[in-house]
This record gives C-alpha cells, sequence and structure tokens, in this order.
C-alpha cells in the first residue's frame, strides 16, 4: 500500500499534539501531501472525514513523500461530529468571511494557544476543508476558534497541502529554540569589544603616522565614523586578524617607500 517501504523516520509523536481533520477531502493525492506537509512541522495526528473516493487510496501514500506513518494511523470517520467528539478544543480554517460570529485568530496566534492547551493536557484539532468550497457554516459551528492566515486580499487561494503546512509551521515554531537569525563562524568566533578595541587601537595608530587623520576637528568624527563601520555588524575573529594584517602591510609598504 506504501510508496516507500516503512516510510519515513518522522519524530516523536505526542499524546496532546493537535489532530488535522480533513473534512470530505476530495483527492487521494491531497490526503498525501498534508501528510508530507504534517510531518513537516511536527504534526502527526490525521483524521479524514468521509473522503469522496473513499480510504484507503495507494496514491496518497505515493503523493506523501514518506510520510507514511501518518497515513498509516490515520483515522477515518463519517462526520465531524464523530471526529471531533473525544477532543477538548477545535480551531476551523476559514478561508472567507461567513455570517458565523466567532473568535477569529491568525495560524500564530492559534497555534500559540493550540501549544498553550497541549500543556495543559488538552485534546485540540484544526478543521480544514474541502478543497473547493472549504468549510461550511455547519462545520465551523463546531469549532471554538476560525483561523484566517493573513494572505494578499487579492489573492488567497491555498491548496489543502499549503494551508496546512501554514499551521504546521506555526505550531512548529511555537517550540522550535533555533534563533531566527545567527552567524555562522565556523572554526572562529565573533570578536569581542575588547578585541575590536585592539583593532581600533591599531588602525588609529596608523592612521595617525600616514597623517590621515591631520585635521584636529574633523580627527573625533572621522574616528567615531571608523568605529561604527568595524562595530556594526559581527566581525569575527579571524576576520579581524586579517584586518590587522591589512593594516600593518600597508605600514610596512609605506615605510619601505620613505
Amino acid at each position: 500500500m506504501t510508496g516507500r517501504d516503512g516510510g519515513a523516520n518522522i519524530g516523536p509523536i505526542g499524546d496532546f499534539d493537535p489532530v488535522v481533520i480533513l473534512v470530505r477531502p476530495q483527492l487521494a493525492e491531497n490526503i498525501g501531501t498534508t501528510a508530507r506537509a504534517m510531518a513537516n512541522g511536527g504534526l502527526f495526528h490525521l483524521r479524514i472525514v468521509a473522503p469522496r473516493d473513499g480510504w484507503p487510496q495507494e496514491r496518497a501514500w505515493y503523493a506523501s513523500s514518506g510520510a507514511d506513518r501518518i497515513l498509516d494511523a490515520a483515522q477515518v470517520f463519517e462526520t465531524v461530529d464523530d471526529a471531533v467528539a473525544d477532543l477538548h478544543r477545535i480551531f476551523a480554517t476559514c478561508p472567507r468571511p461567513r455570517h458565523v460570529v466567532k473568535p477569529v485568530m491568525t495560524a500564530r496566534g492559534a497555534a500559540a494557544e493550540l501549544r498553550v492547551a497541549a500543556n495543559r493536557g488538552l485534546r485540540t484539532g484544526i478543521l480544514f476543508g474541502p478543497e473547493r468550497a472549504g468549510l461550511d457554516n455547519e462545520d465551523m459551528a463546531r469549532a471554538d476558534t476560525l483561523v484566517r492566515y493573513p494572505l494578499n486580499p487579492k489573492f488567497m487561494s491555498l491548496n489543502l497541502a499549503q494551508a496546512v503546512l501554514i499551521m504546521a509551521y506555526e505550531w512548529f515554531l511555537t517550540e522550535d529554540m533555533t534563533p531566527p537569525r545567527e552567524l555562522m563562524t565556523n572554526e572562529t568566533h565573533v570578536a569581542t569589544k575588547g578585541e575590536m578595541e585592539n583593532f581600533m587601537s591599531h588602525l588609529i595608530r596608523d592612521l595617525d603616522e600616514t597623517n590621515f587623520l591631520r585635521n584636529e576637528q574633523k580627527r573625533p568624527g572621522m574616528v567615531r565614523n571608523l568605529r561604527h563601520f568595524f562595530t556594526r555588524g559581527e566581525v569575527t575573529e579571524q576576520e579581524l586578524r586579517t584586518l590587522h594584517g591589512v593594516v600593518s602591510e600597508l605600514s610596512s609598504a609605506r615605510r619601505n617607500r620613505s
């Protein structure tokens, strides 16, 4: 039945991770790519409500790119009520304005709420509607909260797997401790302020010897500009050593010409 023997080792599965609930999905390939998107973001519980073409469908496994375990464990239900009966909180993706009075959150806000609920031992689910029309009012009536993605208002068309991936990504970020920005330094390290000051002293000393800073009125501002330039980013110790060499070499060349 699977596209790969056993599929990928997709990681630990938590008891209180949100359940992705596909309501009346139409294409097996979309169910498979949804499982792939779920695995990317650390969502592993899949429920399918009234799939149009029945279940299981071999094409889903081929489309999942190795997320076989999610499909193998997927549960099938006849109604939304059946699919959510054992859950404590339900979120529903809502691509269009509807005549429904409910709290509306972004994917990021919803992911934070889902994480809080999971930490409290509450079981949660996220409803995703059929590819063509999305969830209807009866489906959304089962949800506590609606989720809308802040996308380009002129074009908000997503396929099913994309919609799931956005939610899965935001869920993953609520636990991921990877800093949003880091500097790859390899075998060197970010220079300390002391190392930077040592270089600045070297540079200024040589600039004084060349009379580059001869204008006494402009000298403080020129030195500040140099300091701002070299301290604007995270200069590494290796880069500072290279700059020391550049300054020394220029000074040596100047002395040899004298």
